[in-house]
């Protein structure tokens, strides 16, 4: 039986990490220890925050999974799992289909006009 693999995969190396010292009580471990951890995942932007441990190593899973459910990473993985699916090459290939039978119409002096393609300025 062979091992299945995911069909995408998201691990720390993705991100980019930056620590910082947590605000807030805690004394002077606190204050002399960078424990308060940012993490990015560069392909989407997505961020996520953490600084609710003294545990660098805690706060570090915590921003990652904070990333992880953010909207702007939950966005950009629909988008990657259709773009991988080739679902998303599908629907652009119908959305360029359903354009070629749009009828474009512009008001000139309170009358709607019909613009052909070739008077369209491409550029």
């Amino acid at each position: 039986m062979s091992e299945k693999k995911p069909f995408i995969s998201v691990t720390a190396t993705d991100c980019e990490w930056s620590y910082t010292r947590g605000t807030g009580a805690g004394g002077q471990k606190r204050n002399k220890t960078s424990s308060a951890v940012h993490c990015t995942h560069r392909a989407s932007g997505a961020h996520g925050y953490s600084e609710s441990s003294r545990s660098q190593l805690d706060n570090k899973r915590d921003a990652f999974e904070k990333m992880a459910k953010s909207d702007k990473f939950s966005k950009w993985l629909k988008m990657e799992i259709m773009r991988k699916s080739g679902e998303l090459d599908l629907i652009e290939k119908e959305v360029d289909k359903s354009l070629r039978n749009v009828k474009i119409e512009v008001k000139i002096d309170d009358k709607w006009t019909e613009v052909r393609e070739s008077e369209l300025s491409h550029g």
